[in-house]
C-alpha cells in the first residue's frame, strides 16, 4: 500500500513545492488537483496543481521527471465536480473538463482519475440513477479507450442548507453501487472509498470492502468526528454538519486498524491518500503542514 495525500490542502504551493513536501514528509504519492481555471464553488476544489487544458508532452515529462527524481509518485488525477448538475452548462463544462484529466492522466502514465458521479439534488434517486445511465458511459468509456481508470469517491456531497435535500453525488451507499455497476460494468470504473462518510451516515464501513474488492481503486484516509450531543438535539435529518466535523485520520471514530486490516484481507495495495478537511489545521501555513505531518507519523503504524 502507498500512502499518500490530497494536495488541494496545499493550495497555493506550485506542483514542485507539493512534491518537495510529499518526499520531505516520507509520503509515496499525492493525489494531485486538476480543477479548471476561475476559482472555487466550495471548499477545496478550484485547486490546480497540474494544467490539464495547456499540457503537451515536453510539460508531462518535466512533470513525470520531477516525481521521479524525488521518488514521489503520482495516485491520480482529482477532480470532483457535478457531472450532473441540472444546469445544462455546467454539466456540460464539467464533463468537458473531466475528459481533459483524463487526456492528462494518460499522458502523465497515470492510468487514475477520481471524481464523483454527480447529481441533481432535487430528483429521486431513481431519476438520477436514468440519468446516470445517460450520462456516465459514454465517460466511461472515453476513458477507457485511454487506458485510464475513473475512481468515484463516495461522498454525498450533502453537508449544508445549499446541497439539500439529495446532495450532489449519488454514489453514497452498496444498494446504488451495485446498481452502478451493472450499469457500466467496464473494469475502468470504480470507487474511491472513503470511510469517513459511512460513519456519518451510520453505515458499515468494512463490510463494502469485501463486496467490492474488485472495485476498489483508490483510497481516502478521512477522519468524522460525530457529536453524540448535538446529535441528540437535531437527529441524522439535520444538516450533517450539525452533528459531526472532518477530521485528521486518529482524530475521529474510525478504526483505522480494523480499516487496514480489512484493506489487507482483500488484498488491496494500491494508493491510500490522506484527505485533509479538518478545520482546526486550516488557518496558517503552518497548522496545514502540521496536518500532512501528524496525519504521516500517526498512519505509518498501519501502512508501511
Amino acid at each position: 500500500m502507498k500512502l499518500g495525500f490530497v494536495s488541494a490542502i496545499l493550495d497555493g504551493w506550485t506542483f514542485e513545492e507539493v512534491i518537495d513536501i510529499a518526499a520531505d514528509y516520507g509520503y509515496d504519492c499525492v493525489e494531485v488537483a486538476c480543477w479548471p481555471p476561475g476559482g472555487a464553488e466550495r471548499r477545496y476544489a478550484g485547486v490546480s496543481h497540474i494544467d490539464v487544458v495547456n499540457l503537451d508532452e515536453t510539460k508531462a515529462s518535466a512533470i513525470l521527471e520531477y516525481c521521479q527524481s524525488h521518488e514521489v509518485e503520482i495516485s491520480s488525477l482529482a477532480y470532483y465536480p457535478n457531472t450532473m448538475d441540472p444546469d445544462v452548462e455546467k454539466r456540460a463544462f464539467n464533463i468537458a473538463h473531466l475528459k481533459k484529466v483524463i487526456d492528462a492522466s494518460k499522458m502523465l502514465k497515470v492510468g487514475m482519475v477520481t471524481t464523483f458521479i454527480g447529481r441533481d439534488q432535487n430528483k429521486d434517486i431513481e431519476e438520477n440513477l436514468a440519468d446516470f445511465e445517460r450520462t456516465w458511459p459514454e465517460i466511461v468509456a472515453y476513458a477507457e479507450a485511454r487506458d485510464v481508470k475513473i475512481a468515484i469517491e463516495n461522498c454525498p456531497m450533502l453537508f449544508g442548507r445549499d446541497q439539500w435535500p439529495g446532495g450532489q453525488n449519488l454514489a453514497t451507499s452498496p444498494k446504488i453501487w451495485r446498481e452502478m455497476f451493472r450499469i457500466i460494468p467496464s473494469a475502468n470504473f470504480g470507487i474511491n472509498f472513503d470511510p469517513s462518510h459511512f460513519v456519518w451516515q451510520m453505515m458499515d464501513y468494512l463490510k463494502p470492502l469485501y463486496e467490492f474488492k474488485d472495485r476498489i481503486l483508490h483510497i481516502h484516509f478521512k477522519d468524522i468526528k460525530l457529536f453524540k450531543d448535538k446529535l441528540d438535539q437535531v437527529g441524522i435529518m439535520a444538516y450533517p454538519l450539525e452533528f459531526m466535523a472532518p477530521k485528521l485520520p486518529g482524530q475521529g471514530d474510525v478504526d483505522w486498524g480494523a480499516f487496514v486490516s480489512a484493506l489487507r484481507d482483500i488484498g488491496y495495495d494500491g494508493y491510500a491518500c490522506v484527505e485533509v478537511e479538518d478545520r482546526a489545521f486550516e488557518s496558517s501555513v503552518e497548522k496545514k503542514l502540521d496536518s500532512l505531518y501528524l496525519s504521516a507519523r500517526y498512519l505509518d503504524q498501519f501502512v508501511i
